[in-house]
């Protein structure tokens, strides 16, 4: 039995469903910050890291600047290291502001983060 054009045939089919694959997650259409699930809480309290629709940066309820923010960051880290912080940003907020939160968050240690959105 010559088994050469069936190895041809699985080779195309392998090659497009990589193409498609590939092109399928390149398309991203993000519209948040709504979603169907909500996560369990941890039985030990986050971190809450919050930025207002003005910019401002909070810990729980503290409102801290940027400086302040990752010096703090690091204190919690290094008394607490295996803490988890959740993010959550009003949709107003340009995404430079959650991107230095995030930076943050990552150059403080802290590897468990969430970014929450409304059920």
């Amino acid at each position: 039995m010559n088994v050469t054009p069936l190895v041809d045939v699985m080779l195309v089919l392998l090659v497009m469903f990589i193409v498609t694959a590939s092109a399928v997650t390149t398309a991203v259409h993000v519209n948040l910050p709504k979603t169907d699930s909500v996560a369990p809480p941890d039985a030990k309290q986050p971190i809450v890291l919050s930025v207002d629709k003005n910019g401002n940066y909070f810990i729980d309820k503290d409102k801290v600047s940027l400086d302040e923010l990752k010096q703090r960051l690091v204190q919690i880290h290094q008394k607490t290291p295996n803490k988890a912080a959740q993010l959550q940003a009003d949709k107003s907020v340009p995404y430079g502001a959650v991107g230095k939160a995030m930076a943050a968050l990552q150059s403080s240690g802290i590897q468990k983060i969430a970014v929450l959105s409304n059920p």
